[in-house]
């Protein structure tokens, strides 16, 4: 499969970019074409002002400059000096001005715009299904988020930029030279194009191969720092530092063996057309010495020729730089392009609905589930009725299907054949986000943000936002208000990284007040004691049944005893549930 052209790239990023921005680079483009043409003037002020250091009287007599002898009210060629001086100066002053204001405005935007995407691509990665996200390893995510939204600037729109400021200058001067002089205008062209042309082709190959380098080895890089630091405990206990420090050290030496070339690559040419330059325009002053006219006649045209190769050379130099960078970061773009295009459901731009009626039971009707086509089926021909209020467990070996089960009512994954049902109503796309407003989930593994308690309790509510009479009646249900009222300051105790200050049963009671504090009539709980102790693990399950009786809880359990307050029990085994009852049925059983 064939990799998607720039062009294809530079209309999926203008696609992507908003209205003011749009009008942005429209007035970037227009300043670019300004400052060309003042590159332009600045070459063609040379000429009159060399002349009148040469030869005023030549200048002075000269049919072209009457309007401005008589305007200047000029009487002898010596007083041509000072006016053509101040000219030249002004010109040059103004078109450095206008270079400085464009390179100003190219960062301005062009960070701002990178800002723009990495935002719309951490949005976007936020309401992926979950089918998706576990589909996904992680350290592919985040590089999406915060490098492949630089990659569009650096490999794209910053180059881009360049490569039109570049072309625009380019074409200026070179008919500016031409107005001057005609032949060495179309040499200049044509010797210099043909050099870059060939240098182009000869490592067009090279540049593609070193972008998938690029692509591929910054998501190595995050993968092995996410790996060694997320399982320090392991890797310190093992003494497995230098493996992972050597993963991430051979994706580290590709990454920077790809941008070493590159940059050999960019700036290589540049010194063989500068020796170049010399060279032509040491021939060309040769040329016009001996022409007949003399050094004299010879050196104004001369001055300018060489002011237009000096500004000239740079402006291909960074249009050939610039072009190494879009063909080295083609592949970067194309993943940070994708991340940009991926969907939104339909409910993302709009406010929250109203939460589903949840009066009498939840229904799973024939349930049919795998993850992908070829994949076994995790749940078989499920039929389930949870009645509103009840509390039910769930139970079996790894991997019988339980807790697809729980994702499947919690509306994080869609039956691959079958129905889920709420009192008769099917769950759909455009009723999943209002069933979902009824659900709280408790893992094994409560995650808490480096935060205030108040915070992890309303998670993801801004904290000017928190209701705090429903905070703390949520933590006193959990049963965690009594500890949290003895901290010196109570719920605006920070908790540390992923609650490293809290034990096991208080970060699974804080899980329960989050829940509580959602006001849902469902609450899950995976795996929510399995790592406790069982002493920890009572006290969090008498919280549990002490909870409000028109909630409906779901538990899942490796043991039978943690569900024994459980007003039913389904004993799962290869996506089905093959044992239900109650308690005492299940362990005579």
């Amino acid at each position: 499969m064939s990799k998607p052209s720039i062009k294809n790239h530079f209309s999926r990023v203008w696609r992507n970019l908003n209205r003011p921005r749009k009008m942005a680079f429209v007035l970037l483009l227009g300043l670019m074409i300004v400052s060309s043409f003042m590159e332009a003037l600045s070459i063609s002020a040379v000429l009159p002002f060399i002349g009148v250091l040469s030869d005023p009287e030549r200048i002075f007599n000269h049919p072209k400059a009457t309007f401005f002898i008589e305007w200047l009210n000029i009487s002898s060629p010596s007083e041509l000096l000072l006016p053509i001086c101040v000219g030249f100066c002004g010109v040059i002053f103004l078109g450095i001005m206008l270079r400085v204001i464009l390179l100003f405005l190219q960062n301005k935007i062009g960070f701002a715009t990178s800002g723009d995407f990495s935002n719309s691509i951490y949005l976007r990665t936020l309401y992926q299904p979950y089918s998706v996200h576990v589909s996904r390893n992680s350290s592919e995510v985040i590089s999406g988020v915060t490098g492949k939204a630089g990659s569009i600037l650096n490999f794209h729109i910053s180059p881009l930029m360049n490569i039109i400021a570049s072309a625009v200058t380019a074409s200026a001067i070179i008919f500016t030279l031409f107005l001057i002089n005609p032949m060495v205008a179309i040499s200049t062209f044509f010797g210099f194009g043909t050099l870059y042309a060939f240098i182009i082709l000869l490592v067009k190959r090279g540049l593609a191969n070193n972008s998938l380098v690029l692509s591929r080895e910054s998501v190595n890089m995050i993968k092995a720092l996410q790996e060694g630091l997320g399982g320090i405990r392991d890797v310190i206990i093992d003494g497995s530092q230098r493996v992972y420090a050597n993963i991430y050290d051979k994706a580290q030496n590709k990454q920077n063996k790809a941008l070493a070339n590159n940059q050999i690559v960019s700036n290589t040419p540049r010194l063989v057309v500068e020796l170049l330059g010399i060279l032509f325009i040491a021939i060309i002053a040769y040329s016009l010495a001996v022409g007949g006219g003399g050094l004299e006649t010879a050196l104004p045209t001369l001055a300018a020729l060489a002011l237009g190769a000096q500004r000239l050379l740079p402006a291909l130099q960074i249009l050939y730089l610039n072009w190494t960078s879009l063909r080295a970061g083609q592949d970067s773009v194309e993943d940070g392009l994708q991340f940009l295009e991926q969907p939104f459901p339909e409910y993302a731009n709009k406010e929250n609905p109203a939460p589903l009626n949840f009066s009498y039971n939840i229904q799973l009707q024939d349930v049919y589930f795998k993850y992908h086509e070829d994949a076994p089926k995790v749940l078989n021909n499920l039929k389930l009725i949870l009645k509103k209020g009840g509390r039910y467990g769930f139970i079996g070996t790894t991997g019988c299907g339980k807790s697809t089960l729980l994702d499947i009512i919690m509306g994080l994954l869609s039956p691959t054949e079958g129905k889920l049902m709420i009192d008769g109503q099917e769950i759909s796309a455009q009723n999943l986000r209002s069933w979902q407003l009824n659900i709280a989930h408790v893992p094994q593994a409560i995650y808490l943000s480096d935060a205030t308690l108040a915070e992890n309790i309303a998670f993801g509510v801004e904290p000017k936002k928190i209701d705090m009479l429903r905070l703390k009646e949520a933590a006193q249900k959990a049963q965690i208000a009594e500890t949290i009222e003895a901290l010196p300051q109570k719920y605006d105790t920070f908790v540390g990284e992923r609650g490293v200050r809290l034990s096991g049963g208080q970060r699974q009671r804080i899980g329960i007040a989050r829940a509580l504090y959602k006001n849902a009539q469902v609450i899950v709980f995976d795996e929510a004691t399995s790592a406790l102790d069982n002493e920890t693990e009572l006290a969090v399950m008498e919280g549990i049944e002490a909870l409000a009786d028109d909630l409906t809880i779901l538990i899942v359990a490796h043991r039978v005893s943690t569900l024994k307050r459980c007003d039913k029990i389904f004993r799962m085994d290869k996506g089905e549930v093959v044992e239900e009852g109650v308690y005492e049925e299940m362990v005579v059983g």
